[in-house]
Formats: structure tokens, C-alpha cells, sequence
């Protein structure tokens, strides 16, 4: 694992902020080029990302706190380093769905086609960041006996981060053919969390980072079987009552 990609006098820089960085670049970018088939501005694309990815950031942090306040309620000073990783999916998700939703909102911009605009892209930041985890070291597998070796836990592990970044590049190729063929508006969102959903439900049986939960699962996956609840629900009472397709 690696980190730390390299020092210069004071600063140092972590794999795991530049790879979050890479992310937000890539996705901004190609989301700006595809705003223009939705007809939105490309100023309102790059404030999109902007506040989602602000709000995923912050979301995605305070859960991982949350969950992790065993550690950091003795180690105060290390909750806003994020460079060094931290992020939960479960609340990066919800927290850049609010702050998304809010700027959508104010702008008075139609809301489920934008997010069919930002789903694929969705699946591309979180498959890019994995690679930031493990290059980290955070979020690994259980132990296997072909798996690399973490020197942090002295064993060879499932690289589950890996698997999320090849599935949900998966679901990102997917996505960008769906958002291809006609559909309501609303529905690449939801297909992408229903996939996103499955993925992960699949991925945390390989975790060795997992927290248990009621009913023999893991707190990822009932909040995963939430998710694909919710976009089911979404679809047939929103989406469904749609004539208007795209």
C-alpha cells in the first residue's frame, strides 16, 4: 500500500486526496461535455459538482466519524483530515443527494433529468476513489491467500476496494448506455441505485472492515437493501406516472 505519495519539506501528499481529486476533475469534465444534451449550462454543470461533491464530502465524512467514534473520540484533531481517507459511502450519497437536490431546487432547474445527467458520473467518482482506498489501505477484505499484502494488518487481503472500482466502473458503462436509449426521466438515476445498491450488497460480503447489524448482515448492506427499496419505490410511485420520455 501507498499512502503517502511523496513529501515535499512540510506537505505531504496522500494517495488518497489525489485520487479524490482525479474524481472530481474527471467527472466535472465529462459532465460539463454532456450538459449541453440536457440543455444546461455548462457554468450550472461545474456548480452542480461543485455543491454535490461538496455536500458528498461532508456527508460521506460525518457518517464515517459516526461509525468510527470508538477511534476518533480520542483522536479529535484527525476528523476533518480526510486526505489520509474516511469517506462512507452511505452518507457521501445522502449528503451530496441533499446539497444536489438544494442547488437544483434553487436554480429552479428540473430535477430528475439532472439526475440522470449526474448518475453515470455518480458511479465514475466512486469507482476512481476506490482506488484511493486502496492505495490507503482503508476499506480492505477479509484475509486470502492470493489477495497483496497490507503491511498495516500483516496479511494478505481480498482487494475489495478493487472490486468496487471495476463493478461500479461497470455500472458507469451501463449507465452511459442507458441515458442512449429512451426513457422516462428519473430512471438512469434509479437504475443506479439499484446497481449501486447491489454492488455493494455483493462487495461487503468480502469486507474485513464490516460492522455488523441485526438479522446476520452488515450495516452497508441493510443500508444497500434500504437504497434499492427507496428506488423501487421512487420508480413506481414518480417515474412510472410519467408519459414524457428522453
Amino acid at each position: 500500500m501507498h499512502p503517502i505519495l511523496f513529501t515535499i519539506g512540510p506537505i505531504t501528499i496522500y494517495s488518497y486526496g489525489v485520487m479524490l481529486a482525479v474524481a472530481v476533475l474527471v467527472c466535472t469534465y465529462l459532465l460539463s461535455l454532456d450538459a449541453k444534451k440536457y440543455n444546461i449550462s455548462q457554468d450550472a454543470a461545474y456548480d452542480l459538482v461543485f455543491w454535490t461533491m461538496l455536500g458528498g464530502i461532508l456527508g460521506g465524512r460525518i457518517f464515517y466519524v459516526i461509525i468510527e467514534w470508538s477511534y476518533y473520540s480520542q483522536n479529535l484533531l484527525e476528523i476533518p483530515m480526510i486526505q489520509k481517507g474516511g469517506l462512507a459511502w452511505q452518507g457521501g450519497f445522502l449528503g451530496g443527494l441533499i446539497a444536489g437536490i438544494y442547488f437544483v431546487r434553487s436554480k429552479k432547474l428540473s430535477l430528475r433529468p439532472i439526475l440522470d445527467l449526474a448518475a453515470p458520473y455518480l458511479a465514475l467518482g466512486q469507482s476512481i476513489g476506490r482506488i484511493g482506498c486502496f492505495l490507503n489501505g482503508c476499506c480492505y477484505g477479509k484475509p486470502v491467500a492470493w489477495g497483496p499484502y497490507y503491511p498495516t494488518h500483516a496479511a494478505r487481503l481480498y482487494p475489495t476496494q478493487l472490486f468496487e472500482t471495476a463493478g461500479l466502473f461497470a455500472i458507469f458503462l451501463i449507465l452511459k448506455y442507458a441515458q442512449t436509449k429512451p426513457h422516462q426521466a428519473g430512471f438512469v438515476f434509479v437504475f443506479y441505485l439499484w446497481l449501486a445498491a447491489i454492488e455493494r450488497f455483493i462487495v461487503e460480503f468480502y469486507r474485513g472492515d464490516t460492522i455488523p447489524a441485526p438479522g446476520g448482515l452488515t450495516l452497508a448492506q441493510d443500508v444497500a437493501f434500504c437504497v434499492f427499496i427507496a428506488g423501487l419505490i421512487y420508480y413506481a410511485t414518480v417515474i412510472r406516472t410519467q408519459t414524457k420520455k428522453v
